[in-house]
């Protein structure tokens, strides 16, 4: 009954060691989110901006064709 009752309560203070699983985390967010390089954030930059300049002129195309509809 003792073994019954300790093996979860051990695999419980095991899984909340920080110790054991903190390179690990560490290693894993760094693969997940690499650190922020200019270039990349530039392009990143540029595309979005691209984007935000495409999506204001299909709007006002649209806006447009509305108005050209109403007249």
């Amino acid at each position: 009954m003792m073994l019954y009752l300790s093996l979860p309560v051990t695999m419980f203070w095991i899984s909340n060691q920080a110790e054991y699983f903190e390179e690990y985390i560490v290693k894993r967010k760094r693969e997940i989110f690499p650190p922020d390089e200019k270039m990349h954030r530039k392009e990143l930059e540029y595309f979005k901006e691209r984007m935000r300049d495409r999506k204001e002129r299909q709007l006002l195309k649209r806006m447009a064709l509305n108005e050209a509809e109403k007249e």
